[in-house]
């Protein structure tokens, strides 16, 4: 099922993460985590997402 981006919720991009990870797609792991802690109202909780999901070294 596809959806409008705008749609999406914060667990979801979230769901996308951990998919990504599993899937050796660091990158791609960590944009769909900072579009999650994007959309968490709770600071705290966007930075423990962030914290799990840090950017892949890019050397």
């Amino acid at each position: 099922m596809t959806h409008d981006p705008a749609d999406l919720t914060a667990a979801e991009y979230l769901d996308g993460a951990r998919e990504m990870t599993a899937a050796d797609r660091p990158f791609l792991a960590h944009l769909l985590a900072e579009e999650a802690a994007r959309l968490t109202a709770d600071p705290a909780t966007g930075a423990g997402i962030r914290a799990a999901f840090p950017a892949p070294d890019t050397v």
